[in-house]
């Protein structure tokens, strides 16, 4: 039985607080989930437009159910790598809340749970052909050696990878648990849980194109705004918020964006309390020049 979309957005209030949503505005909620950060916005202001993206089409019904009584929000079912195809203005503000929803994660049906069994998917959009599972079984153990090392910096990559091909000749590996007791069987007892969410990160990654789609968006996100317009991104691991971190640099440089944060903020004490899945967010902010 599938379980209700909960989303509870992370660092809510510096969000607002960096995006300052007034009369008029318009923004972009790249990664609108179940509409959390859409909602804190409209509820400061309800005379804002937004346009919401997600790839995940449960996402969207979501979205629509929580921010049924406001008005002005476009709600777009694609990747934020094709922002520019949908938005055709130039915008006040931009988020982006990297990495998986606690739906996404909470549901074993999508495959992203490390203590849910599940089918090896991994999709952010099931009308996609590529899952987790045709990863797995089909790549050789080199190209899984290469997925596994950089985007998810397994130092036991190679071992895995010759774990994985070893047990998909006598048998297909399509749960996650199958895959979870592979990868625990592989390597050193101590390195276990932190390998195992290290290979489920870098499928993830693989399946969603994740690090191509962010370094796109944020380059065409920059061209979206208005000259004030501000950008906010929240990562939550080292790969993407590398990835911000030099795009914002960069953009410093040539002297089109003004850093708001010289290093990257973090969810507060009380947040943590209450959110766990907090712990670990970098929220970085800059403002078109």
């Amino acid at each position: 039985m599938a379980i209700p979309y909960q989303h509870r957005p992370v660092m809510a209030g510096e969000v607002v607080e960096y995006l300052n949503p007034a009369p008029g505005k318009v923004f972009v909620d790249a990664t609108l989930g179940g509409g959390g950060h859409a909602e804190k916005l409209k509820s400061k202001n309800s005379k804002i437009r937004i346009y919401g993206f997600d790839q995940d089409a449960e996402a969207i019904a979501a979205a629509k159910a929580r921010l049924a009584e406001y008005q002005n929000i476009a709600y777009i079912h694609d990747n934020f790598a094709n922002i520019k195809e949908h938005v055709k203005e130039k915008v006040n503000g931009i988020l982006f809340d990297l990495g998986v929803s606690s739906f996404q994660i909470d549901e074993a049906s999508r495959g992203f749970s490390l203590q849910k069994d599940g089918p090896l998917d991994m999709r952010m959009d099931r009308g996609q052909k590529l899952t987790a599972a045709d990863i797995v079984n089909n790549y050789t153990a080199d190209e899984l050696t290469r997925i596994f090392t950089e985007y998810g910096e397994e130092r036991f990559a190679k071992r895995i990878s010759n774990a994985i091909c070893e047990m998909r000749n006598a048998k297909m590996i399509e749960t996650t648990f199958q895959l979870k007791e592979i990868i625990e069987k592989a390597i050193p007892t101590w390195k276990k849980r932190e390998s195992v969410t290290r290979i489920f990160q870098a499928l993830r990654i693989a399946v969603n194109h994740e690090l191509d789609s962010l370094q796109r968006a944020i380059g065409d996100a920059i061209e979206l705004l208005k000259p004030g317009g501000r950008l906010v991104v929240i990562s939550y691991h080292s790969l993407e918020d590398r990835i911000v971190k030099q795009r914002f640099r960069d953009g410093a440089k040539n002297g089109r964006l003004k850093l708001l944060t010289k290093k990257p903020r973090l969810a507060a004490e009380a947040e943590l309390a209450e959110n766990p899945r907090a712990r670990g967010a970098k929220l970085r902010a800059a403002e078109k020049i």
